[in-house]
């Protein structure tokens, strides 16, 4: 789909995956009990037709345990340009039991930002995924002058 000017560009599957592969922070968002709405940052990596990222125990786990769907999302912006993209993807997550599929995904995913007593794996397969793209706007850069003490 083609951009036009002043207006958002929504984004076909192969533009969302050229995208995700150029970050490596997103969001993970889930219903937990009660209705609560959670979403926590996770460091991922794109895997063929999956998203992975390492979790600890608790909230996002027992989530997919029960079979609840996981929202992800992923970004990167120029506040100067007004220019940004979004790619968001949802659906139901796995976790990776598989030893030699772990010891694959250590070996892909690169060192964790944040270590964690005993990490699992999560999959979750990239079938339902959307993008948008914010086109160059002119925008303005503001230098707020700062006082040294």
């Amino acid at each position: 789909m083609g951009q036009q000017e002043g207006r958002v560009e929504a984004l076909g599957r192969e533009a969302c995956l050229a995208l995700l592969s150029t970050v490596v922070i997103g969001r993970v968002a889930w219903s937990a009990a009660g209705g609560d709405l959670k979403v926590v940052l996770v460091n991922f990596v794109l895997d063929g037709d999956s998203i992975v990222f390492r979790t600890a125990r608790g909230g996002k786990l027992d989530a997919i345990q029960h079979g609840v769907p996981l929202t992800f999302e992923a970004d990167d912006v120029e506040p100067a340009l007004r220019v940004g993209w979004s790619v968001v993807l949802s659906g139901r997550a796995d976790i990776v039991t598989d030893r030699d599929q772990v010891r694959r995904l250590e070996q892909l995913g690169g060192a964790p930002w944040v270590e964690l007593s005993e990490p699992v794996f999560v999959r979750l397969p990239l079938r339902e995924i959307s993008g948008r793209r914010l086109p160059v706007h002119a925008g303005g850069v503001f230098v707020q002058p700062v006082e040294e003490t």
